[in-house]
């Protein structure tokens, strides 16, 4: 019986102390940004490889994604005569939940993997223990510009996302199906309102 509550506190224990490990590592992340003259480039090269590079399949899949809702809201929405309402269903759509996290899933499998596997070779080549020896902080120098530029690219990205798939089902809607512009884009307005609206992908992200 002992020995069950003896391992049973163990485990506890190293609980806690891999997650005072996570967040004593996240804090030297987050706090630790090198000096402007140094992190500025690097920030820019990682936002480069994580958030340009990450562009297309995003503008992609969102047009897509866009056009897939254009069509089935459209067939749905006809069955109680308002086509109208597919601007407004599209944009709800998009802006309030596919659209922030279609796009982190996008930005993982594409960006985060690639982040991976490079720091796992640096770690395998022992680049991180050949910059400690010079006295340079791999987590200032490696870690922190990749985790800033994620933090920045990854709501514009969603917002392009957004863009995109309410333009992808206007295209389906206004010029294939014949829905009327005006009450698109009117109701898409009208229903999407930016107080509302801006703050719902940070709380998903």
């Amino acid at each position: 019986m002992m020995d069950r509550i003896a391992a049973l506190g163990r485990t506890g224990l190293d609980v806690i102390a891999s997650l005072g490990r996570a967040c004593q590592f996240l804090a030297g992340v987050v706090g630790g940004v090198p000096k402007p003259s140094v992190g500025f480039p690097l920030l820019v090269k990682q936002l480069y490889a994580v958030g340009v590079l990450s562009l297309a399949i995003v503008v992609v899949s969102g047009l897509f994604i866009g056009m897939v809702l254009g069509l089935q809201g459209y067939t749905i929405l006809s069955d109680f005569g308002s086509e109208a309402a597919i601007g407004q269903m599209i944009a709800l759509t998009l802006v309030r939940e596919l659209a922030p996290v279609v796009a982190a899933l996008l930005f993982a499998g594409r960006a985060g993997s690639a982040l991976t596997a490079e720091i796992g070779l640096m770690k395998a080549t022992e680049q991180l223990s050949s910059m400690e020896m010079m006295g340079v902080d791999p987590l200032r120098r490696v870690i922190a510009p990749r985790l800033w530029a994620g933090f920045i690219s990854l709501p514009i990205l969603a917002m392009i996302f957004a863009v995109v798939g309410v333009w992808g089902g206007m295209l389906v809607g206004v010029e294939w199906l014949g829905v009327y512009e005006g009450s698109y884009w009117g109701n898409m307005q009208a229903s999407v309102v930016l107080a509302q609206s801006s703050n719902v992908p940070f709380v998903q992200y």
